[in-house]
């Protein structure tokens, strides 16, 4: 399996012509759609992307042909060739979205919006090796980038933010980079290395595996579980960054306060603060989530597959609004596979709402909402009893996947509440792991 990693780098000097540059680029790049947009019906019949690139970049030379209706060479004469095509490239591909959304509405009988082909666009360049970009040999947090000043393409020597920089001769080292690419974030410039790996996902049968259960909350961040297929629980931890909730909820109420006495319009960068906290407080529990599961040798990361429809509404509702339940579950999910562990989803519906050992519905405690009681009036994590259920839920699905129609309906007939997923718990593993191994000892 390939993965892809990438790394934004800061540029620490900024008194060099990024901004001369980007508007070169960036006319490059709406000129180019222009032209593909007139002349997309000649391209569109090349099905080889190479063969439609060479095409494309055929058309914007000045020829005898051509020149009443392009002047791409005499408006960027300069243009170093590399970037051209990285411009090429970029306007195939807008105009390409464009005319495959245009025929998607028209198949949808024009329901909404008319799809539109936007040529002012924020197009980034690209730093090929060599020619756009080059490492400085001499000092290790510099390099030297291709740039626009006004009037021709030069050499300028930035400075690369020293931490960032050791952070990639630390964990990256030995790897090559993909040409970097140049983005603006916080007002600020970053070069985004990309890193290619090549990986190998475990292959460990379903009765051998090691799995890591994760039951992501509002409360406790994320509760995981280490488990085996005969439901035997190898480790347990509770993932929680109370601090970095404390920090953000402060500056909510700052938010707050403000909005009430001043208004809601001069509040942008108070809530792009508190984006990026909460953004960051998602990056931590993905890696503890990940670390943890490597840990412990674990083959498979099991979530919920969450999914929240409809109007939010209640006491709790900016926690969910808040909640980056997915963008954890992708960021954990890049993670293992760098690690070689799998990624699975189970249904969520009455993880949660089922206690563990069988005994039915959990009532939660009014006062502390992690608590529940049973129905056999034992009290328990509501949290971890939901993440035994959600490794129980994964391994019935794959322990009675691969069976004979004819054996697994006698093991349904001997755990009926197997049948139906969305009611399966920890204790029902248990039992059906048991009858599995009567009927193969028979």
């Amino acid at each position: 399996m390939r993965t892809v990693s990438s790394y934004g780098v800061e540029l620490r000097k900024q008194n060099i012509p990024i901004r001369q540059t980007l508007d070169i680029y960036r006319s490059a790049v709406s000129c180019l759609i222009e032209i593909y947009a007139q002349t997309w019906d000649e391209l569109a019949v090349i099905m080889e992307p190479k063969k439609r690139f060479n095409t494309a970049e055929h058309l914007v030379h000045t020829t005898k042909k051509n020149q009443a209706r392009f002047d791409f060479d005499l408006r960027f004469p300069k243009m170093p060739s590399y970037l051209r095509r990285a411009a090429i490239q970029h306007a195939l591909g807008s105009v390409s979205s464009y005319k495959t959304r245009l025929e998607l509405w028209k198949k949808m009988d024009k329901k909404g919006g008319t799809p539109k082909l936007v040529c002012g666009n924020h197009a980034m360049p690209v730093f090929y090796r060599d020619v756009m970009y080059r490492e400085d040999t001499e000092e290790k947090d510099g390099a030297y980038l291709k740039l626009y000043d006004g009037h021709d393409w030069k050499w300028f020597r930035v400075s690369l933010s020293h931490t960032d920089m050791e952070y990639l001769r630390k964990y990256w080292a030995g790897k090559r980079a993909a040409a970097p690419v140049l983005e603006k974030r916080h007002r600020k410039y970053f070069l985004r290395f990309s890193y290619i790996e090549e990986v190998s996902l475990t292959k460990a049968p379903v009765k051998e595996q090691i799995i890591c259960s994760v039951d992501l909350g509002i409360n406790t961040d994320a509760v995981c579980t280490i488990m085996r297929s005969d439901g035997t629980v190898l480790g347990r931890k509770f993932i929680d960054f109370p601090s970095e909730k404390d920090q953000m909820y402060r500056v909510l109420g700052r938010i707050s306060r403000f909005q009430r006495e001043h208004g809601s319009v001069q509040v942008k960068s108070r809530w792009a603060y508190a984006k990026r906290l909460n953004t960051e407080l998602g990056r931590k529990i993905a890696g503890a989530v990940a670390g943890y599961a490597e840990e412990n040798h674990a083959d498979v990361i099991v979530f919920e597959y969450l999914e929240t429809k409809g109007k939010i509404s209640g006491r709790k509702k900016q926690k969910l609004h808040l909640w980056r339940k997915r963008d954890i579950q992708i960021r954990c999910e890049h993670q293992a596979h760098r690690r070689g562990m799998r990624i699975s989803r189970i249904c969520a519906w009455n993880t949660s709402r089922l206690a563990c050992d069988g005994s039915g519905t959990v009532v939660r405690d009014p006062g502390n909402h992690s608590l529940c009681t049973f129905q056999n009036g034992k009290r328990y994590n509501c949290d971890l009893s939901a993440s035994y259920n959600i490794g129980a839920r994964y391994f019935i699905r794959e322990l009675l996947k691969p069976l004979p129609a004819t054996e697994r309906s006698l093991l349904e007939a001997k755990v009926p509440s197997v049948k139906r997923r969305i009611s399966c718990v920890y204790a029902d593993l248990r039992e059906l792991f048991s009858e599995m191994e009567l009927l193969r000892a028979a």
